[in-house]
């Protein structure tokens, strides 16, 4: 698979676990128990509806275990590094639906704890339940008192749990989300391995059978590199390996990019269209590269390591296939100077923020004319059978420039090469679905893209995460029935119409926004739905076996189960074209306090304010507040864009779309807070930790950052993630937020109170 941020995983289904052993008796007081015994799982599958997923599959990740853990998949999309198959923001935030699941962020939680209403009275002024003590315990642990919290307070939240918590073996990175995700795989293994299926619907069996498949190591080791030997036989044959027929350069782009979904030279979907959300279109985008970033190719002096590990990781599979050491190395190197000069016309991540600009609707004859090396209404019907097309079938496409250059690129490309790169595109998303010395290679590269060394993860829970990717519904499903509480759904819903009020009231308070535009903006915020906990069509058998209708599973072949997904996934896209849209479409879960405001402020921020309150693409903006929101922003990237990690800069316009969702969300949650507490009374304090409870809301935030990682980790996140990195999360965050350094008293000047805040919601 693509190694993009990448590597979905959290099983899936809108799920939340909540603690029913734990009584509370106020909106908040729950939360600050729950996550510390309990965890939401996003879902890895776009949906149309709810009753029916896109199922454009994920591939299987060949990145580390952890990343799957990462909090930012609970974030934006689940796919792959937070975008969805064409690499934007996810619906939710174009359609303006707010997927909030009860109890997410293990340690956010405590980040509203001042709300803690728990029935314990004992103590003068603090709650000394049980519950109480024990998150006490943990936000002690995880602090380091020594550090001044106005010159670090990362370090000050997060210094103990980063000294008590080094990089475990196998990892390249590692957070307050890994324990508490691996808790969750244990139960379902527990499920999955013990479970009674026979009274379950089919789908909840196909799960069971795809994870056994998965485990059955000694039937994968026995069918050796076999099946996709077979497949690239039954494809036309590879000159790596053995004879091709070199005249089927279109019959071997369509059979790859078509029923098995790899994506050479660009991605196809099928999706709402950005300007009329009513409708289903065709979506095309840039595609092409395995490693996580254009930078990797270009810059070779800095990951030349990286660079040559890639190509022994290229040779070794050809090998492995049935490649000869000379030919194969020497055409890998072929194929590696392709995905070089396909990187050369990619457009950067920070140059596509602007949808508005990239967005680019044609008929398939305009997009004919424009990229002619592809016979694009074959290639099209193909990815689409059994629609009928014709030239006048409208497309948007999001790379207009680099597909003109594309299709130069392969007009004027030897035909052998050609298809030894779309091979290659099937061969590298295939092998992670066989035997242990595909695996073995895939270690050397992951070592060196990500610092970590050969992985020491139990083959269970890399099953979980292929179930979970594959058949996330169903596993949902069966989580659910044994974990959630249907309790944190209604104080879910409290909190999140608590943060929309506080946004709401927040925008009166803008002075560079016109009144036109601010009540429109409300609106906006209004139209914003959450849905919370999980779709119930997941409890009704019939309805989610309808979900996977057609999708064959054996016990017997993991690689024959990874191929049937990607037919069935390619006919359900192709499905999707003629139906509407519905707005429930992508599916985005975030948790409590911070990042439901987080979620809601990214429907305002640079990408997600362009989208007007029906989900549509258009301006709606009064053009002063365009050009002060634009000044707000640029102080913002200028902010972040001067932080670095291991003396490499931060991308201020990469990352500022979540960088405005994380100081809105603070934002609009502190504010949340502090009118619940006029409404409710002040509560206890914590004891031991010795933090008023608004201090300790801001350390609550920091603490859901704490986290390790590898420096190779480190400099891939840096290219590849719209996200800052996790200190720079707490510091940027933190550093502009007034109420922060009221309650900390941080002197002006201090790197936590620097003189020169951004706001811009």
């Amino acid at each position: 698979m693509k190694v993009d941020d990448h590597l979905a995983a959290f099983p899936a289904a809108l799920l939340c676990v909540s603690a029913p052993q734990i009584q509370f008796s106020r909106l908040i007081s729950y939360l600050c128990v729950s996550v510390h015994v309990s965890h939401c799982l996003p879902l890895s599958l776009q949906m149309s509806s709810y009753k029916r997923a896109t199922l454009e599959e994920e591939e299987v990740s060949d990145a580390p275990a952890e990343a799957a853990s990462s909090p930012d998949r609970v974030e934006v999309g689940f796919r792959k590094g937070g975008v969805d198959i064409l690499g934007r923001r996810t619906q939710l935030e174009v359609l303006l639906s707010v997927l909030l699941l009860a109890a997410l962020l293990a340690l956010l939680a405590c980040l509203v704890v001042l709300g803690l209403g728990f029935s314990s009275d004992s103590g003068r002024g603090l709650c000394l339940s049980e519950a109480c003590v024990t998150v006490a315990s943990q936000i002690v642990e995880a602090m380091d008192r020594s550090a001044d919290p106005c010159q670090d307070f990362y370090q000050f939240a997060c210094g103990g749990w980063m000294r008590k918590n080094p990089l475990p073996d196998g990892r390249s990175r590692w957070s307050t989300f890994n324990s508490i995700w691996e808790q969750n795989q244990a139960l379902l293994k527990h499920l999955l391995e013990n479970g009674t299926f026979n009274g379950s619907s089919e789908a909840e069996r196909k799960t069971q059978s795809y994870y056994l498949s998965c485990l059955n190591t000694q039937r994968i080791e026995e069918l050796g590199a076999q099946p996709l030997i077979d497949l690239i036989t039954k494809i036309g044959g590879w000159n790596m390996t053995g004879p091709w027929d070199k005249d089927n350069f279109m019959e071997v782009l369509k059979v790859v990019s078509g029923p098995y979904r790899a994506q050479p030279f660009f991605s196809v979907g099928v999706s709402a269209d950005p300007k009329n959300s009513n409708s289903n279109v065709i979506q095309v985008d840039q595609s092409g590269l395995f490693l996580p970033s254009r930078d990797y190719y270009l810059n070779k002096t800095a990951n030349e390591k990286v660079l040559v590990a890639y190509l022994d990781y290229m040779v070794e599979l050809g090998m492995l296939l049935g490649g000869e050491r000379s030919s194969t190395q020497a055409q890998m190197q072929q194929i590696m100077d392709f995905e070089t000069a396909l990187a050369n016309i990619t457009v950067p991540q920070d140059q596509r923020r602007d949808e508005e600009k990239i967005y680019h609707k044609v008929t398939i004859a305009e997009l004919q004319l424009l990229a002619p090396a592809i016979d694009w209404l074959d290639y099209l019907s193909s990815s689409l059978s059994p629609l009928e097309l014709n030239d006048t079938e409208p497309v948007v496409l999001y790379a207009k420039e680099y597909l003109q250059q594309v299709s130069e690129l392969i007009n004027k490309t030897d035909r052998s090469l050609l298809n030894n790169y779309m091979m290659w595109t099937l061969v590298q998303k295939s092998v992670a679905s066989l035997d242990q010395r595909f695996e073995n290679a895939q270690d050397k590269l992951l070592e060196s893209l990500y610092g970590t060394k050969k992985s020491c993860t139990p083959r269970w829970q890399t099953c979980i995460g292929n179930t979970d990717d594959t058949l996330g519904f169903a596993l949902g499903a069966l989580f659910v029935k044994a974990t959630f509480d249907k309790q944190s759904k209604e104080i879910a819903e409290k909190m999140i119409n608590a943060i929309r009020s506080a946004f709401k009231e927040a925008l009166d308070q803008l002075s560079w926004m016109d009144d036109q535009t601010r009540q429109a903006a409300k609106d906006k915020a209004d139209a914003i739905y959450d849905m919370i906990g999980f779709p119930e069509f997941i409890l009704d058998s019939k309805e989610l076996d309808d979900v996977y209708d057609g999708y064959e599973v054996s016990d017997d072949s993991f690689f024959q189960n990874m191929l049937n997904f990607y037919n069935f996934s390619a006919r359900v896209m192709a499905d999707q074209l003629r139906k509407t849209p519905n707005k429930d479409q992508a599916l985005n879960f975030g948790g409590i306090g911070v990042v439901m405001g987080h979620e809601l402020t990214h429907a305002f921020d640079d990408q997600g304010r362009e989208y007007d309150k029906e989900g549509n693409l258009r301006p709606w903006w009064q053009n002063s507040s365009v050009e002060a929101f634009r000044q707000r922003t640029e102080c913002m990237v200028d902010q972040y864009g001067h932080y670095t990690v291991n003396g490499e800069h931060i991308n201020g316009k990469q990352t500022l779309g979540e960088n405005i969702a994380d100081n809105g969300g603070l934002k609009a949650a502190y504010h949340a807070y502090r009118s619940w507490i006029q409404g409710n009374g002040d509560e206890k304090r914590l004891p031991a930790v010795n933090l008023t409870n608004d201090q300790l809301f801001f350390v609550g935030f920091a603490q859901v950052w704490c986290s390790v990682r590898t420096p190779e980790s480190a400099h891939e996140g840096l290219v590849t993630d719209p996200h800052s990195p996790p200190r720079y999360r707490v510091i940027g965050t933190l550093a502009n937020s007034p109420d922060f350094s009221r309650h900390f008293n941080c002197p002006e000047g201090t790197p936590m109170n620097t003189g020169k805040r951004c706001e811009v919601w």
